[in-house]
């Protein structure tokens, strides 16, 4: 995680972030590439309170998977999903905030 203190005023590291997490809407959603290729998109993760890349590549690692992270959001190849928001729960976003689109 960066350092949080100078968004939230001084409060203490650890309750920053979860303010800064409970904040956070994010969606993941399928999308169909060429040749029938599925990828899994995340977004609304803000790339300045989390880094984004080190969350892509945990992801990777936990799913097996290759993927990417661009334009403000992680692309995982084949359809996650729904392991990708258990992931996330594990992790400390809060379940209400994450939203699987159809």
């Amino acid at each position: 995680m960066k350092d949080l203190s100078s968004l939230c005023g001084g409060l203490p590291p650890e309750l920053c972030e979860q303010l800064s997490m409970e904040q956070q809407v994010i969606k993941i959603k399928l999308e169909k590439r060429r040749y029938g290729r599925e990828v899994t998109i995340i977004e609304g993760i803000d790339p300045k309170q989390f880094n984004l890349k080190k969350l892509a590549s945990q992801l990777k690692s936990r799913l097996a998977t290759g993927g990417t992270y661009k334009n403000g959001r992680i692309e995982l190849q084949g359809d996650h999903r729904h392991r990708v928001k258990e992931i996330l729960e594990e992790m400390g976003f809060p379940p209400e905030n994450i939203i699987i689109v159809d």
